[in-house]
């Protein structure tokens, strides 16, 4: 009996977290993982997938631009939510 206490209260989707990433192409690509995951496995994944280099992008959600190490709950992120990528731009002064 003194077992149920130590247990985890089941939270089961509470867990997990579905994302959207959207590139420029308005191309999505879905992505299930914990909330606590530092976002750079997605960003990866989904580099990979796209065969594009990390560095070659920028994913910003709310307009706010994600470091690697952000993970879904410290951004306050809810289920379904979008991260948009850009491509990264280099220089742009006259």
């Amino acid at each position: 009996m003194g077992d149920e206490v130590d247990k985890k209260p089941d939270t089961g989707a509470v867990e997990h977290i579905n994302l959207k990433v959207v590139g420029q192409d308005h191309s999505e690509v879905f992505f299930k993982i914990k909330r606590s995951t530092q976002l750079k496995k997605l960003m990866e994944a989904y580099c990979d997938r796209q065969g594009k280099a990390v560095t070659s992008v920028r994913f910003l959600y709310d307009g706010e631009r994600i470091q690697p190490t952000n993970t879904p709950n410290e951004l306050e992120m809810e289920d379904g939510d979008s991260i948009d990528v850009m491509v990264e731009q280099v220089g742009g002064s006259l």
